[in-house]
């Protein structure tokens, strides 16, 4: 073929491409569309394709559109035989004929069986810190603990902490609580509190909330009342920060305060202490927990004048070691 010839057929292929649609529009217009309906005629009755009907195209010789005919394209699909996707009549095949390939159905005993028990007792122990310290006012040890035992709504609640230095104990108190769930994350606690430790040992009432603020704070709020009309208040509000999920670092303050003096304790009325510390502690597992870090007391109004007539310190840092433990 020259390049003229070339040429000619480039010039002429449009026309022939248009008239190949314009065929193909012909040969579909042929068609008995008559024939799908709903109720498909017998296959003898539908009209044969004559060869005119048919593409002159070796792709599309030999097709008969004929059979067409014998399909239902409206939505009923009279043609088609399908069962629902859901319910109905199992198949003669299958397993059972109520689809539950022959597994029982859950009785009502069983679904009880199911439901959550909020009534059932648990327990747990803490020991929050149970350290060594070493300080500007000596050396010694001290601990703070709390344990717990009923379920999500009641608890009987017992917690304490103190230290002492020369083989005896110098401040510490020691709490039982019955605990009610009155909200998500907080309750109610309503108990008895004993003084224990250096000077005459006092007995109290004891009120207060304890929960989870937001943020993620955990908060203690007690109000006490004792013998010869005394009172007392503690807030502590401690908080965890995990560095990595074994590495905590857990800051927390506490506030004492009291309504009358009680010179045998040391202690004036007013807000008497804040103690605070950080520790930096490694969960090997979360029940055993080695820590180090440091606290502080600072004695505040009338028991700070008190202490410093007696010699003694009024802020007091100390550096800690000791581990935390749960059972």
């Amino acid at each position: 073929m020259t390049w003229r010839a070339a040429l000619v057929a480039l010039a002429m292929m449009p026309g022939i491409v248009a008239a190949q649609s314009m065929k193909d529009m012909q040969d579909m217009q042929g068609m008995d569309h008559s024939t799908m309906h709903d109720d498909p005629p017998p296959a003898a009755s539908a009209p044969a394709a004559s060869p005119a009907d048919q593409h002159d195209s070796p792709d599309h010789a030999g097709h008969d559109m004929s059979g067409m005919a014998g399909m239902g394209h409206t939505s009923n699909n009279r043609g088609m035989e399908m069962g629902p996707m859901q319910g109905g009549k199992a198949p003669a095949d299958a397993r059972s004929d109520d689809w539950s390939d022959g597994v029982a159905p859950m009785s009502a005993h069983d679904m009880r069986m199911m439901d959550m028990d909020d009534t059932s007792s648990t327990s747990m122990l803490l020991i929050d810190n149970l350290e060594a310290y070493a300080g500007q006012g000596g050396h010694g040890q001290s601990w703070e603990a709390e344990g717990w035992y009923g379920n999500d709504r009641d608890k009987l609640w017992v917690r304490s902490e103190g230290d002492r230095s020369d083989g005896r104990p110098q401040d510490g108190d020691v709490e039982v609580l019955w605990s009610h769930a009155v909200a998500t994350f907080w309750d109610t606690q309503l108990g008895v509190r004993r003084d224990i430790g250096a000077g005459p040992k006092r007995n109290w009432a004891a009120f207060g909330v304890q929960g989870l603020a937001p943020y993620w704070f955990e908060v203690e709020a007690t109000a006490y009342a004792g013998q010869g009309g005394r009172t007392a208040a503690r807030v502590r509000v401690e908080y965890e920060l995990l560095l990595t999920q074994r590495l905590i670092l857990q800051p927390e303050i506490e506030l004492n305060a009291y309504g009358k003096n009680d010179i045998a304790r040391g202690i004036r009325s007013g807000i008497s202490s804040v103690d605070g510390g950080l520790r930096l502690r490694y969960e090997i597992r979360r029940s055993v927990a080695p820590y180090v870090g440091v606290a502080w007391e600072h004695l505040t109004g009338g028991t700070a004048d008190l202490a410093s007539g007696r010699g003694q310190r009024i802020t007091d840092r100390r550096w800690v070691a000791g581990v935390r433990l749960w059972f």
